[in-house]
């Protein structure tokens, strides 16, 4: 559903447009409803600040995942509250963008430059500095001469 990276902007309001090319399909798959919250960050240095944009038939499938979470597990209460407490429902408006609240934006480092990028059923977005540099980061794990998981291996790329 969705690909690709696009580099977009962040208004003075704190408001994202949607390409063209997304507005359509998310008219008609979720009415425009939509979900945002944070990408878990990996590591002890947290750089990979992000948020991921779920239409929202996909966030529901999450939510029920999360709220039936064991409560005597710790890192998944973890998740749970990090995701539905950080979860913001946004509607696209007429002109096809959405308001990224406060918390969001500062979580996510969010500048004026912004890159989202698809992922299937979601979308994540970026500040464009924090991109650049994960993107080097992911660069080097390939090339860092570990062999390919098993799952990975079997890909056909």
């Amino acid at each position: 559903m969705f690909r690709g990276v696009t580099h977009l902007n962040l208004d003075a309001k704190g408001r994202m447009a949607f390409p063209a090319k997304y507005r359509e399909r998310l008219q008609s798959y979720c009415d425009g409803e939509l979900v945002v919250t944070i990408h878990l960050p990996r590591g002890k240095e947290q750089r990979d600040r992000a948020l991921v944009i779920y239409p929202l038939p996909e966030w529901q499938g999450l939510e029920r995942q999360l709220q039936g979470m064991p409560a005597m597990d710790h890192k998944g209460q973890a998740i749970r509250k990090l995701l539905m407490g950080y979860a913001n429902e946004c509607q696209v408006d007429g002109a096809g963008r959405i308001l990224l609240s406060s918390p969001l934006r500062e979580f996510a480092q969010l500048d004026k430059k912004l890159v989202l990028v698809g992922q299937g059923d979601r979308l994540e977005l970026w500040s464009e500095s924090i991109w650049q540099s994960c993107t080097e980061d992911w660069l080097a794990v390939l090339a860092d001469g570990e062999p390919l998981s098993e799952a990975v291996a079997s890909l056909t790329l």
